[in-house]
């Protein structure tokens, strides 16, 4: 799916860092920088604690302003209602065009839904054990782990305790075929054919945690020319795509091959038979 082209819209990244690795923190910044420039990044934490020791060294290299949050009670998450409090009033100063919520925490469902519903896009970022009831919630939603091989792979030493549960089993819900097959009919014209772009928006609508990248491509392009019950094609300088006709697989199919063989015996035995029946009338008259 394609990201916003302007780079104009100011994003407020906010980052629950007792719920997201530090390791993350460089893919997330350029993943989001292809939406808008965030202009205002804060994390928040109880920075008192060495659970966040890993986050520190990633604050200073990304210019990210920590908040700290004491845990006032044992069990309760402190973190949250900061970065909620904050989050509000960023909408009412009304300096920023969209959010980024960087965490995998369903708590922030609400507050996705509110920010939307004041006119603000939002773009949740968070590991694929996060509830539907966040990837729901928000415009769109990347999972940490899509977001390259490099920044996974690198060794930032100690980091939050929740780091071990990376690399859970993905709660996967989209079928590809059937999502890709309502976004085409919502979107074709007359002739059946959309263009990729509004395929890939109605797609970012309907399915807020799609993403190419889940099933191995980078780009929606690649990943519906692969599909055999599509076709694409060129138009200027867009792309098209449209479902396959089922008159285009007939043709080609071994059944429709057995079909055409069978139609063409029954001809050769009528000019069997005529020709036969023109010998025996010949001879009769020849008696």
């Amino acid at each position: 799916m394609d990201a916003d082209t302007s780079t104009s819209t100011r994003i407020a990244v906010l980052i629950d860092c007792d719920n997201v690795s530090a390791k993350h923190t460089a893919a997330v910044l350029e993943e989001l920088a292809k939406y808008g420039t965030p202009t205002v990044k804060r994390a928040y934490g109880d920075w008192t604690t060495t659970q966040l020791g890993g986050w520190k060294a990633e604050l200073q290299r990304n210019a990210i302003q920590p908040v700290q949050q004491f845990a006032y009670t044992v069990g309760k998450n402190s973190t949250d209602s900061a970065l909620i409090i904050d989050a509000m009033d960023l909408l009412w100063q009304g300096n920023v065009e969209a959010f980024a919520l960087v965490s995998s925490d369903s708590d922030f469902t609400r507050l996705a839904t509110r920010l939307r519903e004041s006119g603000k896009r939002v773009y949740g970022l968070g590991r694929r054990k996060t509830p539907e009831s966040l990837r729901r919630a928000v415009d769109q939603f990347i999972f940490l782990e899509l977001l390259g091989e490099q920044a996974r792979d690198e060794d930032e030493g100690p980091g939050p305790a929740t780091d071990g549960t990376d690399d859970e089993t993905p709660d996967t819900t989209i079928n590809l075929q059937s999502a890709l097959t309502k976004a085409i009919n919502a979107t074709s014209g007359d002739d059946g054919w959309s263009a990729l772009g509004t395929v890939g928006q109605h797609l970012s609508r309907a399915q807020a945690d799609f993403d190419p990248r889940a099933f191995g491509h980078q780009k929606l392009s690649t990943l519906v020319e692969e599909q055999p019950y599509l076709e694409t094609r060129s138009e200027g300088s867009s792309r098209q795509v449209r479902l396959r006709t089922k008159g285009a697989r007939a043709t080609s199919s071994p059944t429709a091959r057995q079909t055409a063989k069978k139609s063409t015996a029954p001809k050769a035995s009528k000019s069997t038979t005529k020709k036969a029946t023109g010998k025996a009338t010949g001879s009769a008259r020849g008696a």
